[in-house]
């Protein structure tokens, strides 16, 4: 099962296409909408749920063990500088990819504009996003609750103390970083378990969307779509060049050994979903755990690539709707807004359309608007990230090469350890039996 999970998975999303496009056809959509797809929408959500469940002891052993071992606090500050430095690069040519190709394609000309009322009513309300409740969130107040509501950078921040503080005392220490190294390896045995339940959520994710919208929707919107998916085309062609340049021929390896998390995270349009295999599959590519582990939380807060270009893509696509001509002056203070809002989304649901709807509102343009786009959002949040995915796959990869930590890859498939079966013991082990377990019924 794992080595074919690649092929498991692509069967599940064709087989989700086609079940939920029959389903469309065949049952009147209120039908659809209250009996078929909350069966569905469970089978994807026991396999979400189950991610989730991974997610924060995985963040919090790997990013302490990374730290402790690394015992060297300038290489995290160092590490963490270049990361910084490359999240915002990465950001301005997502976001400044974005504004260009869609002024290239103009895709909102003669877009359907929404009625306010029913624009209002779809869109739902959207709470805004302020600057200081997002700085003052990544710090926890409660470690336990960071780690019960999967606030990643909240984990982040408390594993760097944790893992600086087990790195300073030595010895004292070593007992809990042997207990949070033997705790991330445990996690990723379990990632192995849920990953075997993938391709069924990948089916009924996509089976849900489908046959509630149909893939009739698709040709409305088809110029945005494929407009938009040539635009994520271009974003990963310049990601994985630079990739290119320190890797070398190694990005292939790299293209193959992240295929899985990849295809996670665009048929669930969930990239928290892609995290416990994309630390699996970094582990074998080469990258160690003590940059990884920092790289990949806090690239999911700062380095949405797909986002981000989705953002100013949406942004200028709403304003071509209403036939409101940006001037260039305008358009690079919305990328500079887009920079400064779409840091630390990852958490806020549904936190593209907020941003959105905050840009919008800053440069007086037609909040509404975004109820265009709300008919094909999940079609266009499955690429976006998928290319979040890339982005923090490439950049991991690309400062443990410029730190001189790449590692030699391992097997792209590893057989995951398997408890024991068919013992001696019979399970049995360790108990003082009565003889009359043994006697024969009269």
């Amino acid at each position: 099962m794992d080595r074919k999970l690649t092929l498991w998975i692509l069967v599940g999303m064709v087989l989700g296409v086609i079940v939920g496009q029959v389903l469309n056809v065949t049952l009147a959509p209120e039908v659809v909408t209250e009996s078929v797809a909350p069966w569905l929408k469970l089978l994807s959500d026991i396999f979400l749920n189950l991610i989730k469940m991974l997610v924060a002891p995985l963040v919090l052993s790997t990013i302490v063990v990374g730290i402790a071992n690394m015992g060297d606090s300038s290489a995290l500050g160092r590490i963490g500088v270049r990361s910084l430095t490359w999240f915002i690069t990465a950001s301005l040519i997502s976001i400044g990819l974005g504004l260009l190709m869609v002024n290239i394609f103009q895709p909102g000309v003669g877009a359907p504009i929404p009625d306010v009322a029913e624009a209002t009513a779809a869109l739902g309300e959207v709470k805004e996003l302020k600057a200081t409740e997002f700085i003052l969130s990544i710090f926890p107040k409660n470690a336990f609750e960071a780690l019960a509501t999967n606030n990643i950078l909240q984990i982040l921040v408390f594993s760097i103390f944790a893992g600086v503080a087990l790195s300073a005392i030595g010895k004292r220490g070593e007992a809990l970083v042997r207990g949070a190294d033997a705790l991330a390896e445990m996690m990723l045995q379990v990632t192995g378990y849920v990953m075997r339940y993938a391709p069924i959520a990948v089916f009924a994710a996509l089976a849900n969307v489908v046959a509630k919208s149909g893939l009739g929707i698709l040709g409305t919107y088809v110029e945005l779509l494929l407009e938009f998916y040539f635009s994520l085309a271009i974003l990963w062609i310049i990601l994985l060049g630079i990739g290119a340049v320190f890797l070398g021929s190694r990005i292939w390896t790299l293209i193959r050994y992240i295929r899985q998390p990849m295809m996670i995270a665009f048929s669930t349009a969930s990239s928290e979903a892609a995290l416990p295999k994309l630390f699996e599959q970094l582990d074998r590519f080469g990258v160690p755990r003590r940059i990884s582990g920092f790289m990949l939380p806090l690239g999911y807060s700062f380095n949405l690539d797909g986002s981000m270009m989705y953002m100013s893509f949406a942004t200028i696509f709403i304003a071509q709707a209403y036939g409101i001509d940006l001037s260039i002056g305008t358009q690079i203070m919305i990328l500079l807004t887009l920079m400064i809002s779409s840091k630390g989304i990852a958490a806020v649901p549904r936190a593209s359309l907020v941003v959105i709807t905050g840009t919008l509102a800053m440069f007086g343009l037609p909040v509404e608007g975004v109820a265009i786009i709300l008919a094909i959002d999940q079609f266009l949040d499955m690429g976006r990230t998928a290319t979040n995915v890339v982005g923090n796959a490439v950049a991991t990869s690309v400062i443990t090469k410029w730190e001189g930590m790449l590692e030699v890859e391992e097997p792209e498939f590893v057989p995951h350890p398997e408890a024991p079966a068919h013992t001696a013991a019979d399970g049995k082990r360790g108990l003082d039996l009565d003889p009359s377990n043994f006697e024969k019924p009269a």
